[in-house]
């Protein structure tokens, strides 16, 4: 998921068996009220018969079909099986669930669910990218597991390097996509850890594509890291304000294009530097 503020989210969808397990739950619990609105519709048999046939009907609807809108609408996407098994569902945005969203769920529920025994259901989650079943196709969400093993979503808000602010307020990023920032900032967020051989030659090829098509180009004895830095601050002061709910990642080095000691081979057949520094 990206967020407004182009920040791209690595969130766990749920899978096969615990969507079962949790409509599992939920049906159990409908269940038991339906079995308790029998018991409650012979105790009170004395009212005429057309009419506590019509309620019990009216019941039984509400109690299959408005069970699971009242509480993913008012639970903000949670049914008590949901609750139980971690789950939730949100909008493929990421954003809550609403009342429409959970209306549309609903409704091909009883086609997918009750009038084919979920089979399509099954077939939908085993075979879609998001594990989305038809009523997740047609109301826009997905659902999530909130209890999950990966390592929870963070929010990084990049910072322009020194030196290069007036640089960076320039840099017009209306043509950088969606994939360009995506691997943009997987590589700033990774180059800490990667050896010095392949950190610069991987700025290099992602910084020289990037800069022909960006404008204004970069200044000349600019390393790649620095210009992909400032691309990705960039990219997300145009997006929007930007909630810092994890602390940047380790700055590059201070000096863009300054020499490091003891250099290691540079890379086979590297892409044209242009104006880049190379890396040294």
């Amino acid at each position: 998921m990206v967020t407004p503020e182009a920040v791209p989210l690595e969130l766990e969808t749920a899978g096969l068996p615990s969507r079962m397990l949790a409509r599992l739950i939920d049906s159990l619990i409908e269940s038991a009220v339906f079995f308790a609105l029998i018991v409650g519709g012979a105790a009170v048999a004395d009212f005429p018969g057309g009419v506590m046939l019509a309620l019990f009907f009216l019941l039984v609807f509400l109690l299959f079909f408005g069970y699971p809108i009242a509480f993913e609408t008012l639970w903000r996407g949670r049914t008590p099986g949901k609750a139980a098994l971690g789950l939730r569902v949100v909008t493929v945005e990421g954003g809550p669930e609403r009342f429409r969203h959970a209306a549309i769920r609903a409704v091909l529920a009883l086609f997918e669910v009750f009038a084919l025994s979920g089979a399509i259901a099954i077939l939908t989650v085993l075979v879609s990218r998001r594990n989305q079943r038809l009523g997740d196709m047609a109301a826009g969400t997905v659902v999530l597991r909130e209890r999950t093993g990966l390592r929870a979503p963070m929010s990084v808000n990049f910072t322009v390097p020194p030196g290069l602010e007036a640089f960076a307020d320039s840099l017009d990023t209306a043509a950088m996509t969606a994939d360009d920032y995506a691997a943009v900032r997987a590589f700033l967020l990774r180059a800490p850890s990667l050896p010095y051989a392949v950190r610069a030659d991987l700025a290099l090829r992602l910084a020289h594509p990037l800069s022909s098509k960006l404008r204004p180009e970069p200044p000349p004895g600019l390393h790649p890291e620095g210009y992909l830095a400032c691309l990705a601050a960039a990219y997300q002061r145009r997006a929007g304000p930007v909630a810092t709910s994890a602390p940047p990642p380790p700055p590059p080095p201070p000096q863009w294009g300054v020499a490091r000691p003891e250099p290691p081979p540079a890379p086979s057949a590297p892409p044209p530097a242009g104006d880049f520094a190379p890396p040294a």
